[in-house]
């Protein structure tokens, strides 16, 4: 019997985060690849089974199961016909010991049932097909997110999002079939970053875990013209300094970005998120929060080996786990 197994993973935001809510925003966004695995087979009856609950369900409505259900209820509209009965099992949660690391687990969920449907039920999808049928999803399920999340996940690399008019989809989405608002220019750009500098890019972990929501809206509300503007300026000269590898314009870009956002809420850098940050005094590192803030996670972007283990040094002082590291352009 026909089986397969697909991975997706997480993403962290470099840049742009906050103002990426705002159509026709840019967000530089990093594929995280701490996986979740699904397995699909084909089966006597429909099975749904997530390590993050210790029951399974079928396609009969359940809270837990929403987003998978969800999911699965949108790539059967795109198939064309009642979906035959199958397995879909789910592992690995992003988190560790009970805490979230907030690198994106509900977009990653998405993505990752509608990809597993896609390889069992033979449909060849593109990453934008992909990134399409998941905001499709969650926009449907009345998600406020800016998209970056699962448009960086489908795509599985370093990505410039620039956002689309949510609220327009979701209204074409009441009142169209799905092809049609498939075939629609929603109005986003993905474009693939290859960084070109030599450096280590390295996530910190504070343990703390951030309140999205809630801190999403109570920010959302200071955002102004201004953050908005100067933002843009400094995600495009970020984007820049990666693709031409200046170190200088992107360290500098970074630190204004982190200071708007500081500036935005005194809540986004928390005691840990703040020691995180800290760590990069007198090395040749950029270090900043990354997403909602609040907790969970944070970068540094390393220009030496010998700094990137002072800093990991200082961070474990600090409280704050490495989660992931990977190395640009290193000989």
């Amino acid at each position: 019997m026909k089986q397969v197994q697909v991975q997706t993973g997480g993403k962290l935001y470099l840049a742009g985060e906050y103002a990426v809510l705002t159509a026709g925003q840019t967000a530089l966004i990093n594929y995280i690849p701490i996986c979740m695995t699904a397995t699909a087979k084909l089966a006597q009856t429909t099975k749904l089974q997530s390590d993050m609950f210790t029951y399974s369900a079928s396609r009969k409505p359940d809270p837990n199961y929403q987003l998978i259900q969800a999911s699965i209820d949108t790539f059967e509209t795109y198939y064309g016909q009642s979906l035959p009965k199958f397995e879909l099992d789910i592992s690995g949660k992003l988190e560790k010991d009970g805490l979230k690391f907030g690198i994106g687990s509900s977009g990653s969920v998405t993505v990752l049932t509608i990809k597993a449907l896609s390889v069992l039920f033979n449909q060849d999808l593109t990453a934008d097909r992909l990134f399409k049928l998941a905001a499709y999803t969650l926009l449907k399920s009345g998600d406020n997110g800016s998209m970056g999340d699962i448009a960086c996940i489908a795509y599985q690399a370093l990505i410039a999002y620039k956002s689309f008019d949510r609220k327009l989809i979701a209204e074409q989405i009441r009142k169209h079939d799905l092809k049609t608002v498939l075939d629609m220019d929603w109005g986003y750009e993905i474009e693939l970053v290859q960084a070109k500098l030599s450096a280590d890019f390295l996530v910190g972990w504070t343990r703390q875990p951030a309140i999205s929501k809630d801190m999403i809206t109570a920010a959302k509300s200071l955002i102004d013209q201004t953050f908005l503007q100067e933002t843009e300026k400094e995600v495009q000269i970020c984007k820049e300094a990666l693709l031409s590898a200046d170190k200088n314009r992107l360290k500098d870009s970074l630190q204004k970005v982190s200071d708007l956002l500081e500036g935005l809420s005194s809540a986004i850098y928390v005691d840990k998120l703040k020691s995180l940050k800290e760590a990069e005094k007198g090395l040749d590192i950029i270090a900043k929060s990354s997403g909602s803030g609040g907790g969970d996670c944070g970068i540094a972007i390393s220009f030496s080996q010998e700094d990137s283990q002072i800093l990991l040094d200082r961070w474990q002082d600090a409280g704050i786990e490495l989660l992931y590291q990977e190395r640009w352009n290193h000989d």
